[in-house]
């Protein structure tokens, strides 16, 4: 068929995300002349850098024997559901050997499945079932720490020569005939970091609850024990780990007496207690931490090269200043973390934030990214209040179609694909260590129990949660309404926009092609995607409760006369497929829409763009 075509604009310059996995903030012609053909892209990437993750808190997901927490048979019988919903991999929060004491990451054996989630054998049924059905497991690693029940501290508490230095130990400081901890350094979960061990006679470090003693990264031993711990569950088929609290693996290291110095007061917070009382100069996110991530993907990469198979990947939690996150991608030397969590949508955006405020948020990590590297998108977890608690119940389309339209991965929490919000855990239901190291009149603030309550599966009792009279944690009163099952039916849920999200990203534009993210007006964002030869995709997002109007051909360069809807919410008035002049667009209160070009984006001699003609039509 032959192509009409009409100039639309020489583009002189555009500034957003380059060709994806890079990041430019120039045009290249003569990059456009050479574009590279779909399966170039496709050769050369990876699996991981447009996938789709999903977090399963075990606990929470699904409960198969009865006792009211979920477990690994639970998750088995759900993997259906993870292929439905267009999830590539799953990562699981710890399901190791514990006592319990911070749910699970208090591990006191590495290598063993905690009775409470099951057997090896659950485990490996449950590795079998997602390779069938084309699905890829990630696990949690917990590195800083251990149970102070496991075998390495137990040993450590006794002597023993191979175990004695495994963890942080210090005899303290004696001031006047009395014995006072090494150090001013504050819990994670409030009160000192030192805790006192009779038998041994000495403090031992710990920078999260009592029972969680640190291990000591500056003892080789132990460095290679944790290595062997990857190396074990990398042979039992997992895809990589997600990395807990990496900031805190190693402490400034003592001084040739053998002695820490205290940590400076934070003058802003006023109870001793509390961990933001101090500023954290000596016991997070040292430099020797960011080369124990290098060694640890050493490890990852080394597999591969001897087993083959796909990339095995670390996802990275850290919570730190931007610049130091930025250096866990690797350096010119070393690999790091293909995926450095990037919680700057959790952190930085809120309720009364506006679309400059957005732009400037998402911009920040797109041109931060050393060349080369793949953005990730968070938005909750099982430590943050969930998204629609945080945003508001009537954005969570709206940053799943945001997240979901940006360069690169996203990362779903369980639950937030169907909309499930924060519940309110009462003083005396609360379990969480974080909450119950505190009071019952701050408690509310520490908690993490509200974003951990049990999935809803269906309208049915326990919410199709678990066969028990209770849960671990109370069901959501909302569970009638928003649950898995009845959003199956309506062509708008939650559910049903997620998965349409799913579908879009599988689009050569969102795999490969360029971002442009922008503040369209204070109220609405744009995020433009685009690629030659294929369409170009502009997701709106109305972030507040006034309706909006404006020009996107004046917001966007070479955006066609008219565009079609192609994803609306039951905000829209619009239905999908519908057309709308690009001069003229509207957004209703807090909508949120994706818009398609009619036809494909093409160029001259790598110097006009154009839209080719629409295709006609199969009969």
């Amino acid at each position: 068929m032959w192509l009409q075509t009409f100039f639309i604009a020489c583009l002189a310059s555009v500034i957003g995300a380059g060709v994806f996995p890079n990041y430019h903030a120039h045009f290249d012609f003569v990059q456009w002349d050479k574009e590279k053909t779909l399966d170039e892209y496709e050769a050369a990437q990876k699996w991981w850098q447009t996938a789709s993750f999903y977090q399963i808190y075990p606990r929470s997901f699904k409960d198969s024997n009865g006792d009211g927490v979920g477990d690994l048979k639970g998750i088995t019988q759900q993997l259906g559901y993870l292929k439905e919903i267009g999830i590539t991999a799953t990562w699981l929060s710890p399901i190791f050997q514990s006592p319990m004491a911070d749910f699970g990451y208090d591990i006191s054996n590495f290598f063993q499945i905690d009775p409470l989630f099951g057997t090896m054998q659950d485990f490996e049924n449950l590795m079998q079932e997602a390779q069938r059905l084309g699905l890829k497991i990630i696990l949690d690693f917990v590195p800083n720490h251990t149970s102070d029940e496991c075998e390495w501290f137990q040993k450590s508490v006794k002597r023993d020569p191979y175990y004695k230095d495994f963890y942080v130990w210090h005899p303290g400081k004696i001031i006047d005939g009395v014995r006072h901890p090494p150090s001013n350094w504050v819990s994670v979960f409030r009160g000192s970091a030192w805790e006192w061990n009779e038998e041994r006679q000495e403090y031992y470090l710990h920078q999260f609850v009592k029972k969680q003693p640190d291990l000591n990264y500056r003892n080789p031993l132990v460095r290679s024990t944790m290595k062997m711990v990857l190396q074990y569950w990398l042979e039992k088929g997992v895809a990589g780990f997600r990395v807990d609290a990496v900031p805190h693996m190693l402490e400034k290291a003592p001084d040739a007496a053998g002695n820490w110095p205290d940590e400076p007061r934070n003058p802003y917070v006023n109870d001793p207690d509390d961990y933001g009382y101090l500023q954290h100069i000596y016991t997070v996110n040292q430099p020797e931490t960011i080369d124990m991530v290098y060694e640890f993907r050493k490890v990852l990469d080394d597999f591969k090269v001897q087993h083959g198979g796909d990339e095995r990947i670390l996802m990275t939690e850290s919570y730190s200043p931007l610049d130091i996150v930025m250096k866990y991608y690797g350096n010119g030397t070393a690999e790091g973390a293909q995926i450095p969590f990037n919680f700057l949508i959790i952190e930085e955006l809120g309720n009364n934030s506006n679309a400059f405020n957005y732009a400037e948020t998402i911009n920040k990590w797109l041109g931060s990214m050393p060349q080369g590297r793949t953005a990730n998108w968070v938005l909750g977890n099982h430590d943050k209040s969930r998204v629609g608690s945080r945003l508001g119940a009537d954005r969570m389309d709206m940053m799943n179609m945001l997240t979901f339209t940006l360069p690169g991965c996203s990362v779903t929490y369980n639950g937030e694909e169907i909309g499930m919000t924060d519940v309110w855990i009462s003083w005396n239901d609360t379990v969480d260590p974080s909450a119950c190291n505190s009071n019952p009149d701050i408690y509310e603030s520490l908690s993490r129990d509200p974003e951990r309550t049990p999935f809803q599966w269906n309208d049915g009792p326990m919410a199709g949660f678990s066969k028990a009279n209770k849960s671990w944690l109370p069901i959501s009163p909302l569970y009638k309404d928003v649950n898995v099952e009845k959003e199956r039916q309506s062509p708008l849920s939650h559910l049903n926009i997620f998965k349409e999200l799913q579908q879009l990203r599988q689009e050569p534009t969102m795999k490969y092609g360029q971002a442009e993210v922008k503040a369209l007006k204070q109220n609405v964002l744009g995020v433009k995607r685009y690629l030659l030869k294929d369409y170009t995709y502009v997701t709106l997002l109305n972030i507040f409760n006034e309706v909006e109007s404006f020009n996107l051909q004046q917001a966007f360069s070479n955006i066609p006369d008219e565009m079609v809807y192609h994803l609306v919410t039951e905000k829209s008035k619009a239905k999908k497929g519908d057309r709308v002049k690009s001069s003229s667009i509207t957004l209703q209160p807090k909508e949120a829409v994706i818009l398609k070009s009619p036809s494909k984006l093409s160029t001259t001699a790598g110097y006009y763009l154009y839209y080719t003609r629409e295709e006609e039509p199969q009969h």
